[in-house]
């Protein structure tokens, strides 16, 4: 963990001698119940169980601090641990309460903006596979920009910053996969309306090539050349080097046809804003 806030990392006998000064704290022993121990004793017995990877019973010990300390410095410490004890675990849920509750509760502590960092990964971290749905997507990306906005000279809004434009390529990936599959079914209408939002919306992603040479494919099974040859043209202004504008150039010699802007569509559009500097 970077940044202002760190883990301790206890070695083996230092964690010897938190047990024992416990007592081997444990709420279910026939000992002392946890209310002798010190804030820090408990908070000690947390990192020991996190150290061991036993995210449940730390996550119980961090929030022990916070219920029998609340306005102590130990609670606040505890707190923000609780919210990477969850997200170490998996619990992501559990993690963005936490990292909210510490963000209600401190505001202007040092250690906001790895709460607010903590809360965008508890979204960021779900997103795996392209075809899940991309709720959560759209939540990390809007978590992630919260960071970059509020924190915009930490570390945590650099790494946020690389971790949006993924997100964003993956919304990107979603539009290409779903595009894809009704070109496949010949359903091309559909497919251009996917294509097209590469082209707009994520035109900074990786994506965009292939979108356009995609859209010079179903505009010409289409039958409709100007549309074509101007996705075309857009692919040899931008992207001329890529296997995509090799690609479309044969599919439109092949007609007889050649990359050109021509009509007035969409299409001519985005290259005029290109040749303007407003498009990329």
């Amino acid at each position: 963990m970077a940044g202002a806030f760190r883990v301790k990392l206890a070695a083996p006998l230092v964690l010897a001698a938190v047990l024992a000064g416990c007592g081997g704290v444990d709420k279910s022993a026939n000992e002392l119940p946890l209310e002798s121990y010190t804030a820090e004793q408990i908070y000690d017995r947390g990192e020991f169980e996190l150290n061991r990877r036993r995210y449940d019973s730390a996550a119980e010990f961090f929030g022990e601090v916070e219920r029998l300390y609340p306005y102590s410095e130990w609670a606040k410490r505890a707190l923000i641990m609780t919210a990477f004890t969850y997200h170490k675990g998996g619990m992501y849920a559990e993690s963005r309460g936490a990292a909210q509750r510490f963000l209600d509760l401190y505001p202007a502590d040092e250690d906001a903006a790895y709460a607010q960092y903590l809360l965008a990964l508890s979204y960021y971290d779900q997103i795996d596979e392209v075809g899940r749905d991309q709720g959560l997507t759209y939540q990390a990306l809007q978590a992630l920009r919260e960071v970059i906005e509020r924190y915009p000279d930490t570390e945590y809004a650099r790494s946020a910053i690389l971790k949006f434009d993924l997100a964003f390529d993956h919304l990107a990936a979603k539009e290409m996969e779903v595009g894809r599959y009704y070109l496949k079914r010949q359903n091309y209408a559909a497919a251009i309306n996917r294509f097209r939002a590469v082209v707009e919306d994520f035109q900074t992603t990786s994506h965009t090539p292939e979108a356009l040479h995609r859209l010079v494919e179903a505009y010409l099974s289409l039958g409709l050349t100007d549309e074509a040859q101007t996705a075309g043209a857009i692919l040899g202004y931008n992207y001329q080097s890529t296997p995509w504008y090799d690609d479309s150039y044969k599919l439109l010699t092949g007609r007889g046809l050649k990359p050109s802007v021509v009509g007035n569509n969409w299409l001519s559009q985005v290259y005029r804003q290109m040749i303007q500097g407003k498009w990329l």
